[in-house]
């Protein structure tokens, strides 16, 4: 089966006149309201935590977006993740054992033969936020599965519809033999039309208008069958990957109400931009119907359409232990999806540091003649994880396009070390200038600064050092370090100018280097000879 490639003429509309720009901008409302609504919600799964399941010893996810994305390599868990979100609830509906573990996590133990999964201990925790408060139930396997309720007496497992899907297409040939057994079955089969809802779900998606799409259903097979207006009339048969799925996710989950939606390989067979746009009707259908909803997903823009509190990273190490990485910024997370290649990445530890950085590349930028677009920065990541993004960037070979930059306070510490020797080969690792970190660095600069050196910062020199002598003066008391007080100050001063920290430190950084006898100089000419190198790589 093809991927979905072609685009509704909505969407075709949308991407001439900046559409890309229109849905981010629709996704952030949307992120906005879905995060308000979330307390308000009568179920919320708040957190699972996984122990001697699939090879997973000690796993923690915590879920805090009503819409969650799990991403991560190839067995890392994600689906194992997913299937055992499916056992928080009882079904309403469903048989009695298709959403407990048993059923979900088998074991095959054949009366013959000597192979045979062997069973160990294993538990499921789950984590509830309802309006009446927290609460929660276990999952325990010894001998057998059975719940517990962490000493509350009296206790139930909540209630809640659950779906659970994965998008694979419809390929397999037992599958499809099952499927063509219905034309051969003596009845005729049972017709379930589509709702108005569920074909605005698809239509909103999908570059079709539809006549109608019915559910037919034999026997226990069900095969969709779809009427475009003014055009064909087709079997799922003979649907495009990308379509089946979606028309399958539109009469399946446009009209259910407080249900935990959970599916898996979300992605499969849709185009980028459909990617983009079903997961807006997810968010928007969340929000009306009070869903939550967890998918896993491989697709970088899957990951982007959810904001970063609902993007669940997860990792096996070396030793077979999988956890949660935080969810970094663009920076990294292009590094997880192979997205580095094309661009020198320059991987700082926080705002201050990259607004530094940022300066020093608006001098070298235009001198060199090489194209902002190819140097991306990234400065939330924090120097004690470096090792470890080091080790993730080797591993999916993007290493080589990484610079590490850290804090001046550093230089006396064994990171760098610790750095080098995760990365597998000589990385460029810099320091910023500054024994007491970037932002008393800025901050004495402020203090000497000339007037016209200053003129980026909107406020004329007098006024400034009023300021700064005003804020030394509150935090002359402080009992915290040095580093702490000038991060405080600089931070109260980029409020008073009314300027983002990082900007007030990039316009400082920029006169600096420009300064032949600064002290950014070292970390000047090392990124000018990385920029060299790498240029010379990818001519």
């Amino acid at each position: 089966m093809t991927k979905l490639i072609a685009v509704s003429s909505t969407a075709r509309l949308l991407l001439e006149s900046g559409g890309s720009l229109m849905i981010q901008k629709k996704l952030q409302k949307t992120w906005m309201h879905l995060q308000g609504k979330k307390p308000h919600m009568a179920h919320f799964l708040a957190q699972l935590r996984l122990t001697g399941i699939r090879g997973i010893q000690d796993l923690r996810v915590a879920l805090d977006y009503p819409v969650s994305v799990v991403a991560g390599e190839n067995g890392c868990g994600k689906s194992t993740v997913l299937t055992a979100a499916a056992c928080a609830y009882k079904v309403p509906g469903a048989w009695g054992r298709d959403f407990v573990p048993s059923s979900l996590f088998p074991d095959y133990r054949p009366k013959h033969g000597a192979y045979a999964d062997r069973e160990s201990k294993a538990r499921i925790d789950f984590d509830y936020a309802t309006p009446q408060g927290y609460e929660a139930m276990r999952w325990s396997r010894a001998k057998g599965w059975i719940r517990s309720f962490r000493g509350r007496k009296n206790a139930s497992q909540p209630e809640r519809s659950v779906y659970l899907r994965t998008l694979s297409n419809l390929s397999d040939p037992s599958e499809v033999r099952g499927v063509l057994s219905m034309s051969r079955a003596k009845s005729v089969p049972e017709e379930t039309p589509m709702t108005a809802a569920q074909l605005r779900f698809a239509e909103r998606i999908l570059p079709f208008r539809y006549a109608g799409v019915v559910d037919l259903t034999s026997s226990g097979k069900r095969l969709l069958f779809a009427s475009q207006k003014a055009g064909p009339s087709y079997s799922e048969l003979h649907m495009a990957a990308g379509e089946r799925a979606v028309l399958r996710l539109a009469k399946e989950i446009a009209q259910l109400d407080g249900a935990l939606v959970l599916i898996d390989d979300i992605e499969a067979g849709l185009h980028p931009w459909v990617q983009q746009l079903l997961m807006l009707h997810l968010q928007e259908l969340a929000f009306r119907h009070d869903l939550q909803v967890i998918v896993t997903s491989h697709s970088p823009t899957v990951l982007d359409s959810v904001p970063q509190h609902g993007r669940i990273f997860l990792e096996r190490d070396q030793h077979g232990e999988v956890r949660v990485r935080p969810a970094y910024q663009d920076l990294i997370q292009n590094a997880l999806y192979g997205r580095s290649g094309n661009a020198l990445n320059v991987l700082c530890e926080d705002e201050a540091s990259e607004g530094i950085v940022q300066g020093i590349l608006d001098v070298l930028l235009p001198a060199l003649h090489v194209n902002p677009q190819s140097v991306r920065i990234g400065g939330d990541a924090g120097g004690r994880e470096f090792p470890t993004h080091a080790a993730t960037f080797r591993k999916f070979g993007q290493i080589d396009s990484f610079v590490f930059v850290l804090d001046g306070d550093k230089t006396a510490t064994t990171l760098e070390e610790k750095i080098q020797r995760a990365a597998g080969i000589d990385v460029p690792v810099f320091y910023l200038p500054g024994s007491e970190g970037p932002e008393a660095w800025v901050w004495k600069l402020l203090r000497t600064s000339r007037a016209d050196d200053l003129s980026g910062l909107g406020i004329a020199s007098p006024e400034l050092h009023t300021e700064m002598d005003r804020l030394d003066a509150v935090y002359a008391p402080a009992s915290d370090g040095p580093t702490e007080i000038a991060q405080a100050k600089l931070k109260g001063l980029s409020d008073r100018l009314d300027q983002r920290l990082p900007d007030l430190c990039r316009v400082v950084a920029r006169v600096e280097a420009e300064r032949r006898a600064s002290d950014i100089r070292p970390i000047v000419e090392s990124l000018s000879s990385a920029l060299h190198e790498w240029r010379e790589a990818h001519q």
